[in-house]
């Protein structure tokens, strides 16, 4: 990607974490469905790593190698005109030095932020340690000349039961990283974040906050009343996709029919002209 344009979209993807209108990011795991949010008219765009690596026969939590990752985020990139975000997991190494490279061959692969998250094998990183790794990320960033958008996700509530305990460390940790360097708190959870849980957390971390949508996530509207900034679906649209792909499946060795296939199928000739150039 040309740097000017690069630039552009870093700062377009910026400001729209700061917009009146909170930030609805779909999570595309090929370029195909990120297409689609693209002609549907988001803004921009992220990338499930948990997606990715399920469409190459891989178990989430960084089985997949770094390149594959960054491999299929940069067809994405190639593929829409809307500002990218790629999960990066956990970096994809363990010393500071090596965290930096994977954010840079993001960088590199025209990505204008990146998820980095705090735990590994079930277990929360040292707080101390995952500061470096932001500071050097946003050294890096800065050195390349493009505000690289860090969106530093804390797994408290993805590790711990106590729902008191997670909300501390969320918050704790959250503005830990925003004096890092962070731009953006990622807090996904379980089930256990209710509206007050997320209230306090807007109101106490002092950075846009992104939350992952599930189904006793409050509607967005609601959302952007308690004072979030980004909300993200993560690998739920692919596995909704399997889904249905699963029920077409029963249909055609239970029925011999193709009624679920024919339904609203998008045709051949959109798709094929997606990709035409």
């Amino acid at each position: 990607m040309d740097n000017n344009r690069q630039k552009i979209l870093a700062d377009e993807f910026l400001a729209l974490h700061h917009a009146p209108s909170i930030l609805f990011l779909p999570n595309a795991w090929d370029a195909a469905s990120a297409k689609i949010f693209e002609i549907e008219g988001f803004k921009a765009i992220g990338t499930t790593s948990a997606g990715i690596a399920a469409s190459m026969g891989y178990a989430d939590g960084q089985h997949m190698s770094l390149s594959e990752n960054i491999s299929v985020a940069h067809r994405i990139i190639q593929n829409t005109c809307l500002p990218v975000s790629i999960d990066l997991e956990a970096g994809y190494a363990d010393s500071v030095r090596g965290i930096a490279e994977s954010a840079r061959k993001a960088l590199n692969a025209g990505a204008v932020g990146i998820n980095i998250e705090d735990s590994r094998h079930g277990s929360l990183l040292d707080k101390t340690m995952q500061q470096e790794k932001i500071k050097a990320i946003r050294e890096l960033a800065t050195a390349a000349g493009v505000h690289l958008f860090i969106n530093a996700r804390t797994d408290s509530y993805m590790i711990l039961d106590d729902p008191a305990e997670c909300l501390r460390l969320s918050i704790e940790r959250g503005n830990a990283y925003k004096e890092a360097g962070a731009d953006g708190i990622f807090v996904p959870d379980v089930g256990l974040l209710d509206r007050k849980a997320i209230a306090i957390l807007a109101k106490e971390i002092n950075a846009p906050l992104n939350i992952l949508a599930g189904t006793t996530t409050p509607p967005i509207s609601e959302l952007q009343n308690l004072g979030i900034a980004r909300v993200s679906v993560g690998p739920r649209p692919m596995r909704a996709l399997l889904s249905f792909l699963r029920k077409m499946s029963q249909e055609w060795l239970s029925d011999g029919t193709y009624k679920l296939m024919s339904e609203s199928t998008i045709s051949y000739s959109e798709v094929n002209g997606w990709f035409t150039r």
